[in-house]
C-alpha cells in the first residue's frame, strides 16, 4: 500500500481530535475539584489510577476483538460511551462517583484508543510510519493541549458542570462522524486479509515489545504526575487561576503535537532508538525542573520542554510499534499491549504520587517521576538493542 485513505484517515483525525478536546477540557479540572471537596492526594490519585486501572484490564481484550472482527464497532461505541460518562458526571459529583466514573470512562478508552491507532497502522503505508502516526498524533495532542485551556476558561466563567457538558457535546459529534464516515466493517484491511493471530504468550514475551511497553511506562508515570498534581502545586503553592494553569498544561501538549509531524519525518529517516533515548533525557529534565520551579514563568518552561521531548520520541516509538504489529500481523493486540503500559504508567503514577504527596509534599513528585523515567529509558536502550528496527524493516 503505497498512498494512505484520506477519507479514513481524515474521519479517524477529526473524530479523536474533537473527542479527546472534550475530554482535556474536563481532566484538568479534577484534581483541583476533588482537592477542594476534601479529598487527600491518595484520593486524587484513586480519581485517575480507577481510569487507567479499567482501562488495563479491558485493553488487551478489546485490542484482540478488533484482530479477529474489526475496528469501527469499538470505535463508534468508545466514542458514544464517552458522551454518556459526561451525563454521569453532571449526575454525580462525590469523590467516590468520581473515582466510578471513572473506572466506566476507563472501560471506553480501552474500546476506542488501541482499536483506532490500530485502524491507523493498518492504512499507514510502509515506509512512513512516522510521519503518519506523527500526524495522527498531531489529533490527540492538539485536543489535550486545547481542551485544559477551554476547560480553564470554561470553568472560570460557568463552572464545572458547563465543562462536563462541553465533553459530552463533542465527544457525541466525534461518534456520529466515526458512524457515518467510516467505511463498514467488511472493507477494512483487517478483515480482507485475516490470517491466524499470534499467540499473547509469543506477544508478551517478544524483547522488543517489552522495550516499547517500558518506555511507554516511563513517559506516561510523568504524565500522571503531571496532570494529577500539577494542577495542585500551581493552586496552592502559586496561587495560579484555572486559565492559568490550563495554559500550562496546553502548552507542552500543543507544542508535543506541533512537532509530531517533522519528527515522525525524521523518524522514517533516523535511528528511532536514538530519537526515542534522546527524548526520554528530556523528559526527565523537564519532570525535574517542574519541581524546582518558583513562579509561573518557570512551570511554563517546564511544561514547554516536557511537550517537546515527547514530540521527540513518541512519534519514532510509534512508528516501532507499528511495524511490529505489521510483521507480526497482530495491529490490534500489539496497540493494546502498549495502551495497557499508557495506562499502567497513568495509574502507578498517579497513586504512588499522590501517596508522595501526602507523605512529604506536592514538589517532590516530579523528581520522583524523572527517576522512574530515566531508569525505564535506560531499559528500553539498552535491552533493545538495534534488534527491533532489523526485525520490522526485514518484514
Amino acid at each position: 500500500m503505497d498512498r494512505i485513505d484520506k477519507k479514513i484517515f481524515g474521519t479517524l483525525f477529526f473524530s479523536i481530535f474533537i473527542t479527546v478536546t472534550g475530554v482535556g477540557i474536563v481532566v484538568p479540572l479534577l484534581p483541583v475539584y476533588a482537592h477542594h471537596a476534601g479529598a487527600s492526594g491518595f484520593a486524587i490519585g484513586l480519581i485517575f489510577g480507577s481510569f487507567s486501572l479499567s482501562r488495563t484490564i479491558f485493553t488487551p481484550y478489546f485490542g484482540r476483538w478488533s484482530d479477529r472482527r474489526g475496528r469501527k464497532p469499538l470505535i463508534v461505541l468508545g466514542l458514544l460511551a464517552y458522551a454518556l460518562i459526561a451525563a454521569l458526571f453532571l449526575l454525580f459529583s462525590s469523590v467516590t462517583s468520581l473515582i466510578v466514573i471513572r473506572f466506566f470512562q476507563g472501560i471506553a478508552s480501552a474500546a476506542l484508543m488501541p482499536v483506532i491507532q490500530a485502524y491507523v497502522g493498518d492504512i499507514t503505508p510502509h515506509g512512513r510510519e512516522g510521519v503518519t502516526l506523527g500526524c495522527f498524533n498531531l489529533a490527540l495532542f492538539l485536543g489535550l493541549g486545547f481542551g485544559p485551556l477551554i476547560g480553564g476558561g470554561v470553568h472560570d466563567a460557568w463552572g464545572l458542570r458547563a465543562a462536563f457538558a462541553a465533553m459530552g457535546v463533542l465527544s457525541s459529534i466525534g461518534g456520529l462522524m466515526a458512524h457515518f464516515f467510516l467505511p463498514p466493517t467488511s472493507a477494512e484491511r483487517v478483515i480482507r486479509t485475516f490470517k491466524p493471530l499470534v499467540s499473547w504468550n509469543r506477544l508478551i514475551s517478544d524483547r522488543e515489545i517489552i522495550g516499547l511497553f517500558i518506555f511507554r511506562f516511563g513517559y506516561t508515570f510523568g504524565i500522571g504526575s503531571i496532570w494529577g498534581f500539577l494542577p495542585v502545586l500551581a493552586d496552592t503553592e502559586h496561587r495560579l487561576s484555572g486559565t492559568a494553569t490550563g495554559s500550562i498544561l496546553m502548552l507542552g501538549v500543543l507544542l508535543s503535537g506541533i512537532t509530531q509531524i517533522p519528527m515522525g519525518m525524521v523518524a522514517d529517516r533516523l535511528d528511532k532508538r536514538r530519537l526515542i533515548g534522546l527524548g526520554g533525557v528530556v523528559i526527565c529534565l523537564s519532570l525535574a525542573a517542574i519541581g524546582w520551579a518558583r513562579s509561573y514563568a518557570e512551570l511554563v518552561a517546564a511544561s514547554v520542554f516536557f511537550g517537546i521531548s515527547g514530540g521527540i520520541c513518541m512519534a519514532a516509538h510509534m512508528a516501532l510499534a507499528v511495524q511490529k504489529g505489521g510483521c507480526m500481523n497482530c495491529m490490534g493486540s500489539v496497540m493494546a499491549i502498549l495502551t495497557v503500559a499508557h495506562s499502567t504508567g497513568m495509574m502507578v503514577g498517579a497513586l504512588i504520587s499522590g501517596l508522595a504527596m501526602d507523605w512529604f509534599s506536592v514538589r517532590i513528585v516530579f523528581p520522583m517521576g524523572t527517576v522512574v523515567m530515566l531508569i525505564c529509558t535506560l531499559i528500553f536502550f539498552i535491552g533493545s538493542g538495534r534488534r527491533l528496527e532489523a526485525t520490522a524493516g526485514a518484514n
